[in-house]
């Protein structure tokens, strides 16, 4: 088939120096009951898409086959671990490419009172292994009596998390499927925890397609600021059944920078971390929104940031540059970190990623990531460092002992009898950075990475392996 790929509309905010871009392949596919012909179409689609020098490539949603009837696509699923993945775990070792498998039909438990499966969105790398795999959240139900009825439930299993983004050679990827994309609570989810790209693999109606899927796409991608990937199924699957294709690639200020055209085929685009970056600096809508008026959208089943402290190799806090090596814990607007001369065991600072002076200088939405994050390390430092308690502080302004003229949060873990007498704690605090000299005695950096790398350990967690985890739901929007 052919494939249009049309080039960033938004050039004059890109600056084009230098940018270290890699390259994707988006595929359209028209899978049918037939297993083996659709396992077929996705190896070949694959060895042209490496054969072209994409980095990963992106399959739609029921790649591996789309039923004729419930009853079929319940018999034909199969477990995480059966052939079908098998097989794409051996294409993308042979063309040394990462897959997104937009989702295939995995058998649902045996203890259902009426069999069900589960649509599966899975991460495979270069190496064959499965790096994540993700439960579609929302089944599309349409029941109009007396004239149509299609209900995902009837045979799906819906997801119940939100899974964080990962880290690909692309950048860190937002796994989601079809249906979603009507939903932007859990596009801004992703983008809080850090997603630079959200995946959207899909199966569209002709009807829902031709109203809708252009404008969710670019909507997603617009608010989120993020890359939007959207693989999609096309053309005639059976008697019953046909989808809308338009597989398509979208950047973060909107513009449609690959699409396919008609029947089964690929596309490829560059995803450039650097213009994400650009594009989130020059529109800073994550620092403008009003958070104490609305609140904010956050995965609730998962309460770690994904965004690692390493994205950037130094951070400003006032005056002072600190490592990465140093930053224990990250959000979209605030950074945790160690201290380099510690009143006690534990004694870290948070502060805001913008440098502010004062707190009266912080927008809505920067206190409330600062205290959300201040909760939330808070009782990490308890528990890391055995306390009971826990001093807070904000020295506001010189006279208050302010000396790094950059806002932030000091976090002292507490225990019985460290200081004799409790307001000690606040003298010790306005003096410990005062009257150094070449005899005080400071932390070495070794030290402090140390530090921080074994408080990293409460935030940025393994996942469970997901050879064994379930994910998501079936056909399409």
């Amino acid at each position: 088939m052919t494939s249009l790929s049309r080039g960033n509309s938004s050039n004059n905010l890109r600056n084009a120096d230098k940018v270290q871009k890699t390259l994707i392949a988006v595929c359209q596919m028209n899978a049918t009951s037939l297993k083996a012909d659709n396992l077929q179409t996705i190896i070949d689609l694959v060895a042209t898409a490496s054969s072209r020098g994409a980095q990963m490539v992106f399959l739609p949603e029921a790649c591996d086959y789309i039923g004729e009837t419930k009853n079929q696509s319940i018999d034909y699923s199969e477990p995480l671990h059966g052939n079908f993945i098998h097989q794409l775990k051996k294409a993308a070792i042979r063309h040394k490419v990462w897959l997104s498998v937009g989702s295939f039909h995995q058998k649902g438990p045996e203890n259902q009172d009426k069999p069900k499966l589960i649509n599966t969105h899975i991460i495979i790398d270069s190496e064959g292994k499965i790096r994540a795999t993700y439960d579609k959240a929302h089944l599309f139900d349409l029941d109009i009596a007396g004239k149509v009825r299609l209900c995902e439930s009837d045979f799906v299993i819906p997801g119940s998390k939100v899974i964080p983004p990962v880290s690909t050679p692309i950048g860190r990827i937002g796994m989601a499927t079809c249906y979603d994309v009507r939903f932007p609570e859990l596009s801004l989810a992703l983008a809080h925890q850090g997603a630079q790209i959200i995946t959207y693999p899909s199966a569209f109606t002709q009807t829902t397609g031709m109203a809708h899927w252009e404008c969710l796409l670019r909507a997603r991608a617009i608010e989120t600021q993020c890359y939007v990937i959207a693989a999609a199924q096309t053309g005639k699957h059976n008697a019953k059944r046909s989808s809308y294709g338009h597989a398509m690639v979208v950047d973060p200020w909107g513009a449609i920078i690959a699409q396919c055209s008609e029947g089964v085929g690929l596309c490829l685009a560059e995803i450039d971390l650097d213009y994400v970056a650009k594009v989130r600096s020059e529109m800073p809508v994550w620092q403008h929104r009003r958070t104490d008026l609305y609140g904010r959208v956050i995965a609730l089943d998962s309460d770690a940031s994904f965004i690692p402290p390493d994205d950037q190799p130094i951070y400003q806090f006032g005056h002072i540059k600190i490592p990465s090596s140093h930053i224990f814990y990250r959000t979209r607007l605030s950074i945790a970190f160690v201290n380099i001369k510690p009143v006690l065991p534990g004694h870290a600072l948070i502060a805001p990623l913008r440098v502010a002076v004062n707190l009266a200088d912080l927008n809505p939405a920067e206190v409330t990531d600062l205290f959300l994050t201040v909760q939330h390390v808070t009782e990490v430092l308890k528990k890391h460092f055995k306390a009971t308690s826990t001093t807070m502080a904000i020295q506001d302004g010189l006279e208050a002992g302010q000396t790094v003229q950059h806002v932030h949060v000091h976090i002292l873990p507490r225990k019985f009898g460290d200081f004799s007498d409790n307001d000690d704690i606040y003298d010790h605090l306005q003096n410990h950075d005062k009257g150094w000299t070449e005899h005080t005695k400071l932390r070495s950096v070794e030290e402090m990475a140390e530090e921080a790398r074994q408080l990293r350990v409460h935030f940025y967690t393994k996942p469970a392996d997901p050879e064994v985890q379930s994910a998501g739901s079936s056909d399409e929007s």
